[in-house]
């Protein structure tokens, strides 16, 4: 039997590579992201090469009631998933307020309400199929975020979602698993506005391949929590035996505007 897999921000950095991981496995693909265009080169590429069915779906899925007509959209081809990717993501850089509102509000629609709404629409394929979800959170969820307040907030959400839902489907045969890079090399620090930031600049970053095909790799191992990265994971951990306040005040230090 056919497997399917969405990934959704599929057009670019860790979305494009987990994608390929998929194709690469023979797994056919429906791919989402708002640049319709880069999605459809793609597809060409990833049939070409790998000989699998790609469906492309234009979508931006930050804007109102976008997740649910995804979802009617890949129903309406009469496929089910075998595996959920929710890798589209945003961040907003900055002091809070200083933000649009509406920069806000479209974030966490983007970051928090899309992922839910697509894990809720696409369960039942997922429990028929013994499937996987893969949900992209960040180191960020592990502490408060000072410059990127909501942003920080928005990956705790899907941090501690992905977690209580990976125990809820235990018994179920679907595995939930949460990938938590640190700053990548991606398009996300110029679509966020932090190339000013203390907490990237001048800094050595991950590739989104390497990224993407570890975290792959976690999702396949059915682990819960995978942390890219050595010294993330240590910080990561570190914060369990930090006061909060003081964890606070370190990511202020570090995410701080530079000259």
């Amino acid at each position: 039997m056919k497997q399917w897999a969405l990934v959704t921000g599929a057009s670019s950095g860790i979305g494009l590579h987990l994608a390929e991981c998929f194709a690469k496995d023979g797994i056919s693909l429906v791919l989402s992201a708002r640049n319709e265009a880069k999605l459809a080169e793609l597809a060409a590429d990833y049939m070409g090469k790998y000989k699998v069915d790609v469906i492309v779906i234009g979508s931006d899925l930050s804007k109102p009631n976008a997740a649910s007509e995804l979802v009617a959209k890949v129903k309406a081809h009469s496929i089910e998933l075998s595996y959920l990717v929710n890798n589209a993501g945003v961040g907003t850089y900055g002091l809070f307020k200083d933000t649009p509102v509406e920069d806000t509000t479209s974030m966490l629609r983007l970051n928090m309400e899309a992922l839910t709404v697509l894990c809720s629409g696409f369960m039942p394929d997922l429990l028929k199929t013994g499937g996987k979800i893969l949900n992209v959170a960040s180191t960020a969820a592990f502490q408060p975020g000072p410059y990127m307040a909501a942003y920080y907030a928005t990956k705790a959400y899907v941090l501690s979602f992905s977690e209580a839902l990976a125990e809820e489907l235990a018994d179920s045969g679907v595995a939930v698993c949460t990938l938590c890079p640190g700053p990548t090399a991606s398009g996300f620090q110029a679509e966020a506005n932090m190339q000013k930031s203390a907490l990237v600049q001048g800094k050595r970053m991950p590739s989104s391949e390497d990224v993407a095909v570890k975290g792959y790799a976690a999702m396949k191992r059915n682990q819960r929590v995978y942390i890219h990265g050595a010294l993330n994971w240590t910080m990561a951990q570190s914060i369990r035996f930090t006061p909060r306040s003081w964890a606070t005040k370190v990511v202020k230090f570090i995410s701080k505007p530079v000259a």
